[in-house]
């Protein structure tokens, strides 16, 4: 019997905790590296990494039927949509419940994550500093990357011309709405936690909080005819994505209007292109006045800021909601190329240069993050585990481009590669679980720990059927 494949995972957020489970099960010993004091990451707003962007109000967009773990489903008595402190405990729960702990590093960081370059066994090379000034180097078969993606802030490049007397924080540092009181407050960005955060500031702060955006999104209460909109949605998965796409359109526009009632700039694309912001109170403070809609920022003027159709408002603070990189800088560009947003995956998971790297969680879903995640995991664990067999290389760089060149005509060039349809996704999964345990039925070779390295990865990538 080959020995069990040794596996790095880099995080242990949820996709890292996902991942970790799914290499026990099928018998692979999972080695988590995580920066922080305990399970959860960027849902845990104390966690000592300090990379947390939750705040006090934040709640789950997505309703928990559709959010949940297939293995492990939140509370029935929950409400719909929970709240991040009780997404951080579900998540410890989840954590305790299959007994990862034992098999996470806490308070570790890896710095750099290489293939071994002197000949002497297999597999990759994982450096990492436990905080107490030394490394740490270890050798693993295979590595996941699961250190998500949204806690490097985005700032405004290049900033917006001008000086500006009072103080600006980005969305990642918000934590409660006190900041705000008795404060002109300028939010700029249409996302969720934009909306958010314009709503919190508006119940403290001096005057209506400015909401300003060059260009507008769809907004999505999180109920539509008495059900989670979400949920309204997942009935229409089985329809092509345009002909869902006009039946929803239809169904918001039925409940809610459009942006353009309510003072806010006419969508940029249209639903289930770009990512709509699901809020259920932007829309009351909007309609009460307690929050106003702006035009883009043309500049920085003192203590105010002029807006792109000309007016000038007094504002003593700005929140920039206007997202976060993808940043994985314990990996060379031999890895991710120049820009990790453009990295091509076959599945989303599988690295096309070397599959013993796997990636779960670099993706952008239109919906729920957690079943991705947990299906990326099992698929990357059932490789590693010797139940699925890879189609060929020449055969994953076809699928790869093909989903690139869908994902540019659905989304266009914002991120294109990181696009998935979060229903199809979830359900193509089964099928590529089958269809790799079919190949190796027809005599492909499965992953073990002793065929990694790079010549036996060119063996295997010559013998694939």
């Amino acid at each position: 019997m080959p020995a069990p494949c040794r596996v790095a995972v880099i995080g242990a957020g949820a996709a890292g905790l996902a991942t970790v489970k799914a290499l026990l099960d099928v018998g692979a010993e999972p080695v988590a590296y995580e920066q922080g004091d305990r399970p959860g990451g960027l849902w845990v707003r104390d966690n000592s990494s300090g990379l947390s962007p939750a705040y006090a109000s934040l709640h789950l967009n997505t309703s928990k039927g559709r959010t949940q773990f297939a293995d492990f489903p939140m509370p029935a008595d929950w409400p719909d949509y929970p709240s991040a402190d009780l997404v951080a405990g579900y998540l410890a729960d989840y954590c305790e419940e299959f007994g990862l702990g034992a098999h996470i590093r806490f308070g570790t960081t890896v710095t750099s994550v290489e293939r071994s370059a002197d000949g002497v066994g297999a597999g990759w090379t994982v450096t990492s500093d436990a905080g107490d000034g030394g490394t740490a180097t270890e050798r693993f078969d295979a590595v996941v990357v699961a250190n998500g993606h949204n806690w490097d802030p985005r700032w405004p490049d290049p900033a917006y011309p001008g000086t500006f007397d009072g103080s600006q924080l980005h969305a990642h540092d918000h934590r409660t709405a006190e900041v705000f009181r008795d404060r002109h407050v300028l939010v700029v960005g249409m996302g969720n936690s934009a909306m958010d955060i314009a709503v919190d500031a508006s119940h403290v702060a001096r005057g209506p909080v400015l909401l300003s955006a060059r260009h507008g999104v769809h907004i999505v209460p999180k109920y539509l005819f008495g059900r989670p909109s979400d949920a309204t949605g997942g009935a229409l998965a089985v329809l092509p994505w345009r002909l869902r796409q006009r039946v929803a359109e239809t169904m918001l526009r039925l409940a809610v209007g459009t942006p353009q009632s309510y003072g806010l700039p006419a969508p940029a694309g249209g639903l289930f292109q770009n990512h709509p912001t699901i809020s259920d109170t932007i829309l009351h403070r909007l309609t009460h006045g307690e929050v106003t809609a702006r035009p883009g920022v043309e500049r920085l003027d003192g203590d105010h800021v002029v807006f792109t159709d000309g007016r000038r408002e007094r504002v003593d603070v700005i929140v920039w909601a206007t997202g976060y990189r993808v940043s994985i800088p314990f990996l060379s560009e031999r890895w991710l190329g120049a820009d990790p947003e453009r990295l091509r995956l076959y599945k989303r998971v599988f690295h096309l240069d070397d599959p013993s790297l796997c990636f779960v969680g670099l993706m952008q879903s239109t919906g729920a993050a957690l079943p991705v995640v947990e299906a990326q995991a099992k698929l990357a664990a059932a490789h590693f585990g010797g139940s699925y067999a890879l189609p060929s290389p020449d055969d994953q760089r076809r699928a790869a481009a093909h989903a690139l060149r869908a994902a540019v005509e659905r989304w266009g060039e914002r991120r294109p590669a990181m696009r998935i349809d979060f229903d199809q996704y979830v359900a193509d999964v089964p099928r590529e679980l089958a269809a790799g345990a079919a190949r190796l039925k027809r005599g492909a070779r499965p992953f073990t720990a002793a065929r990694t390295t790079p010549a036996a990865l060119a063996d295997q990538d010559r013998s694939a059927p």
